[in-house]
């Protein structure tokens, strides 16, 4: 078996820096070939120095790829087509994996009984969620794109995350790439690229494993650690889910291309955040009304454009 380890980048040539130095230290079974394939999508800092750097003191492990055109999903899909190996992993330029993260994530992969496999994506020591998050709520903390089902290992029934996941390369030939219209790119922080692909194979009724001992480690920027980022995440989100959605849509009662149910859930969840006393059950309120304010503004923005292919 060959792996490809895919990590596409853009403008973090520091923190790219610190990842590929862990990923050049992942320990391997001698009978396993695999390589490590970066993907340049248009930066413009010195990302093609620090890869080259890689390159020249691993020659056989490191390679380089440029992807002109912006968004991540576009580098996604080039590194699929150009990848080597037989199954495909995929990680980020701002995290750091174990040691032994590779081996663990892709060892059930080596027969055809899983198409894919997830592991753990845990926040650097000493991290402490603020008081008006909900710590244990894993959906609470989606923003943060960490991930931890436990310590027990087991069949997946939902998506894992984009930067600790690995299918074997024949789910591509099968399903497809990276969806275009998802994932981040110029002028958009939409994303749910990844757990959209993951999605498609569950509803294909493809069978992907939970690997715990598969770690990698996800700095949680200050920055992140603001209202304002979680809110915009989850307005994004809402909208990434009607784009999901797609287009074949037919409600029996909808104002200005908005389905009514969603006004009255928007309506629901607002007098909740009113009502609700303690912070963090406040605050929960206020991220589903944004994410629910991120579903009404696609329907509209997708109703005006129909109307305006009409006309």
């Amino acid at each position: 078996m060959k792996i490809t380890v895919v990590l596409c980048t853009y403008n973090r040539c520091r923190s790219l820096a610190v990842a590929l130095e862990s990923a050049a230290n992942l320990q391997m079974p001698p009978d396993v070939s695999w390589e490590i394939l970066v993907v340049d999508n248009n930066s413009s800092d010195g990302t093609a120095a620090v890869v080259e750097e890689f390159r020249s003191r691993y020659p056989a492990r490191f390679s380089y790829i440029f992807e002109p055109r912006p968004g991540k999903s576009h580098a996604l899909n080039t590194a699929i087509r150009v990848a080597q190996g037989d199954v495909l992993a995929f990680m980020d330029d701002d995290v750091t994996v174990d040691p032994s993260w590779l081996a663990s994530l892709t060892a059930s992969l080596q027969s055809g009984e899983w198409a894919g496999a997830g592991g753990r994506i845990l926040p650097n020591r000493g991290f402490s969620a603020p008081p008006w998050l909900a710590a244990g709520d894993r959906q609470a903390m989606a923003p943060l794109a960490l991930f931890d089902l436990g310590a027990e290992a087991g069949r997946l029934h939902e998506p894992p995350f984009g930067t600790n996941m690995a299918f074997r390369r024949e789910v591509f030939v099968r399903y497809g790439g990276f969806r275009t219209d998802l994932g981040p790119q110029p002028g958009s922080q939409i994303r749910s690229e990844d757990t959209e692909f993951g999605q498609r194979l569950l509803a294909g009724g493809e069978r992907l494993r939970y690997e715990p001992s598969a770690v990698v480690y996800h700095p949680v920027a200050e920055a992140r650690l603001q209202k304002r980022y979680f809110l915009d995440w989850w307005f994004d989100k809402g909208r990434a889910e009607v784009i999901e959605a797609g287009a074949a849509r037919d409600f029996a009662f909808s104002v200005a291309g908005v389905p009514f149910y969603l006004l009255r859930r928007l309506m629901v969840w607002s007098v909740r955040r009113l009502i609700a006393s303690r912070p963090s059950e406040r605050f929960h309120c206020e991220t589903r009304v944004s994410y629910l304010k991120g579903e009404v503004s696609q329907f509209r923005r997708e109703a005006a454009s129909n109307k305006s292919i009409r006309d």
